[in-house]
């Protein structure tokens, strides 16, 4: 009858959620390596590659970078090969001037490759040693090609395979998109990481060579967050910066529904609402006299009571959590108008973490490690839209000032035993 859905309608919407389910749980594992390797790349070209062969049934996989120059390209990771074919990518390198190779051609032009049968085109008639190994020695014959670009430049591209002629779709090519931006974040966070070590070097040599003080605070604080710059100057020391454990104050925040947003949304789209959601909590966490911001994506996390003391450091990320909610409703708002569909969860604890410098974003800066820094991103993991969860302490912290309610005993996705967690139900009562 009209206006009922059929059981294959159904089975259709079944199968598209759970397609859609998979790409946001590939999407999260690959935020997930990128963030615990900072000094190494390999780890997200192999996480990317695994889940984009698996989610676009596509068995040979394979990732191709620049070198610096733009001379050459080469080959760092690949997965479904033959073991005489992978050998044969091991020793990978061809100048970037062979446009005719798929492996290549992203990184020369910036565009995306799609051929349905590469044992048809004019390259393997010619008899091309490199596509006769690809057809001939793997068996490939339907390939993508995605380049990965940062600012309007290709450093790459990732390189899908079908060893049948069976052509990719559109949504293969949106996935593998997506997948490629996240590459482009780990080579980014790399190569800055190293920059960063070899600034240390510079700076522990111009110290040992007795350079003068306020050159060296100079230097400093062009790398260092200003908060974090201004306490190392007023100290006369940087041995702040050095790794030491600190009773934190910890928020994490996330947008609700980015990742699906993402999926569906233009790349122009998708840059409007970051900039735009960091700018705006930028503001806050300023305003807020936080001591260390530390972002990835749409992930934001804020650090209390270190390096800037303070007298209640739960207290002031639970008030930064309500500015942060009360202005994420109002841009929510402004963004549904618009057709997106987003929303904003908040986590808090309070508790010691390991505190030390790193390298991110062109900078020294501060990160934290600890169960208080986990706990903290577990909740906000938890946190429906709207919601700032506490921590057990963080929550008897504020219990005098802010208005906060049992949410149960919930098992926390890392943390062994269960944890009870609050939610904070109302404004400070002050």
């Amino acid at each position: 009858m009209e206006g009922q859905t059929t059981h294959g309608e159904t089975a259709s919407l079944r199968t598209e959620a759970e397609c859609m389910r998979e790409r946001e749980a590939a999407t999260r594992e690959i935020l997930e390596v990128i963030s615990e390797s900072r000094d190494n790349e390999q780890p997200v070209f192999e996480a990317i590659l695994e889940n984009a062969s698996r989610l676009c049934n596509a068995p040979l996989a394979f990732l191709s970078l620049a070198n610096a120059e733009r001379t050459n390209v080469l080959i760092p990771a690949h997965r479904g090969t033959r073991s005489e074919f992978g050998n044969i990518l091991d020793g990978f390198i061809e100048p970037i001037s062979r446009t005719e190779l798929v492996a290549v051609r992203p990184i020369a032009d910036g565009q995306i490759v799609r051929e349905d049968d590469i044992k048809d085109d004019e390259t393997y008639h010619k008899g091309d040693p490199r596509r006769r190994q690809m057809v001939d020695v793997e068996g490939a014959r339907s390939v993508l090609g995605v380049p990965l670009i940062q600012r309007s430049m290709p450093l790459g591209a990732i390189i899908l395979y079908r060893r049948e002629v069976e052509p990719f779709t559109a949504d293969d090519v949106s996935l593998i998109e997506s997948f490629a931006a996240q590459a482009v974040i780990a080579i980014e966070n790399v190569r800055q990481f190293k920059a960063l070590e070899n600034l240390n070097a510079e700076l522990g040599n111009r110290v040992q060579e007795q350079v003068g003080e306020i050159e060296r605070m100079g230097r400093l604080k062009r790398f260092l967050p200003s908060a974090v710059a201004d306490t190392v100057i007023s100290q006369g020391s940087d041995e702040m910066l050095s790794s030491h454990r600190a009773l934190l104050g910890v928020l994490f925040c996330d947008i609700r529904g980015f990742t699906a947003f993402c999926e569906t949304a233009e790349p122009e789209e998708t840059i409007e609402i970051l900039q735009t959601y960091h700018e705006e909590m930028g503001k806050l966490i300023n305003a807020h006299g936080a001591g260390v911001d530390h972002r990835m994506g749409d992930g934001i996390m804020v650090l209390f009571n270190d390096p800037l003391p303070c007298d209640d450091p739960a207290g002031d990320a639970v008030r930064l959590a309500i500015a942060m909610r009360a202005r994420m409703a109002e841009l929510s708002t402004q963004w549904k108008r618009l057709g997106y569909r987003l929303g904003f969860g908040v986590g808090v604890s309070l508790g010691y973490a390991t505190v030390g410098m790193v390298g991110f974003e062109g900078r020294f800066d501060y990160t934290a490690s600890g169960t208080a820094i986990n706990l903290a991103s577990r909740l906000c993991d938890e946190a429906e839209d709207g919601e700032i969860l506490l921590s057990p302490r963080a929550g008897v912290a504020v219990e005098d000032d802010f208005q906060i309610e049992s949410r149960g005993d919930i098992h926390l996705k890392g943390i062994r035993e269960p944890v009870e967690v609050f939610r904070l139900a109302g404004t400070a009562t002050t």
